[in-house]
């Protein structure tokens, strides 16, 4: 057992090695606990085939030294592990190949546990230079096995192929009842144009958010927008029941094409930038509590109505302004024709710009990705990490009753929808 002279360090002062007393004694400790780990496995091995001996009635499995100390980080640090040999002389009879020895709890290729494997291109995504690794976490982790720049701009490949097999899976077995649909474009620091991320994200019928797709685009164009909505559609993709996105035309025309009964909710947080940029900023106070009354509005008539007061107010003297909304009213109020619990996810794109900070900030760092594909990736990882923390949307046992075909009148279930008014057109 482990043993601490009182008084012979304090707990929180330097060792000689630079470390601190707890530090190491948590080191000795993992170091004798995976040693005995892997006596035990070793012992439970031989214990197994002690029955099988050969012509001579010599055992065929008995232990054989150790293998040469090797050092394994963990995220106690780094510890020296010494694994024993094992000398296994069984042979397979229909194939005459020597039977071998090797560790589950430390194969021979491991120089990492999974929790160092893992969180490194965290940290790397997150904004951590491949350069840094070494001064960053080499003195955390007692070792700077393994953290070289190449060591971690590896993992790019294997994202690259990650993010391949996510763009071929199926997708008949999934059903999409909301989609939000954005653009992001991102820098790529060895290429002169811009690299555009076509994002899906959409809502599964139990109410669960993930993401459907993420492709490289051409500057948000229709035919960029087509190619990845027929290609979901070719996997299988139900058509949704409402899109939620901006006022780029080039989504929009291509989900007119592809999924046409879908229907269209436009962005409000887009929608009061781009109202904002038509008006003076002397009126941007006055204008940002008329468009509340509209979008927060309880329902359509309300909001109906503060449109009317919006266009009076601002109409003659900023017909452009007012226009942005007067002509997009329909797709700007259809979330009414949807649980009231669904509103405050279905009025914005907010769900994918959330989530697109992380990879904002990630290529910030770096000044961008060095390619398109690996931009791609990268993106590709950090929504995936990112989806872990995401949660339902409001009401989740009402997405399927939309999916059903079931009337919502502001917000609120028609039992019987023929017996009530539609609401009014606008």
């Amino acid at each position: 057992m482990l043993t601490v002279v009182p008084g012979a360090a304090d707990a929180d002062e330097p060792s000689r090695d630079g470390g601190s007393l707890i530090d190491e004694l948590v080191r000795e400790g993992a170091r004798r606990m995976l040693a005995e780990a892997l006596q035990a496995e070793v012992d439970d091995y031989i214990a197994r085939f002690t029955d099988q001996r050969d012509e001579r009635g010599r055992r065929l499995v008995v232990r054989n030294g150790a293998h040469q100390p090797r050092e394994v980080l963990t995220s106690a640090g780094a510890v020296e592990v010494v694994v024993p040999r094992v000398n296994d002389r069984r042979t397979d009879p229909d194939t005459g190949e020597r039977a071998r020895f090797s560790s589950a709890v430390l194969p021979p290729w491991c120089r990492k546990t999974p929790k160092i494997t893992e969180v490194l291109p965290l940290l790397y995504l997150h904004g951590l230079s491949s350069g840094d690794f070494v001064p960053a976490l080499g003195q955390f982790l007692g070792s700077t096995a393994g953290l070289s720049g190449p060591v971690i701009t590896k993992l790019t490949e294997t994202w690259k192929a990650e993010q391949r097999t996510f763009a071929a899976r199926d997708l008949s077995s999934v059903d999409y009842v909301y989609l939000w649909a954005d653009g992001i474009h991102v820098n790529i620091r060895l290429e002169e144009h811009k690299l555009c991320l076509l994002v899906l994200i959409g809502v599964r019928a139990d109410g669960r958010k993930e993401l459907v797709a993420l492709a490289d685009g051409y500057r948000e164009s229709t035919e960029s927008w087509a190619d990845l909505l027929r290609d979901c559609a070719r996997r299988g993709m139900r058509a949704p029941v409402l899109a939620v996105g901006d006022g780029a035309l080039g989504f929009w025309g291509a989900l007119r094409e592809v999924f046409p009964t879908t229907r269209e909710q436009r962005c409000w947080f887009h929608k009061i930038a781009n109202v904002l940029g038509a008006l003076p900023k002397s009126a941007h106070p006055g204008a940002k509590k008329a468009l509340a009354e509209i979008w927060n509005a309880e329902d359509r008539r309300h909001a109906l109505d503060a449109v009317a007061a919006f266009d009076a107010a601002y109409g003659a003297k900023f017909p452009k302004a007012v226009a942005k909304i007067t002509n997009d009213v329909e797709e700007l109020l259809a979330v009414y024709d949807f649980p009231a619990e669904h509103w405050i996810h279905l009025r914005t794109t907010n769900p994918i710009e959330s989530t697109f900070a992380t990879v904002r900030h990630r290529t910030k760092i770096t000044r961008g990705p060095g390619s398109r594909a690996a931009g791609l990736a990268m993106a590709f990882k950090l929504i995936e990490a990112a989806q872990d923390r995401w949660r339902c949307v409001n009401g989740p046992h009402l997405v399927a009753l939309v999916r059903a075909g079931a009337a919502f009148v502001n917000g609120k279930l028609v039992e019987r929808p023929d017996d009530h008014h539609q609401p009014e057109a606008a």
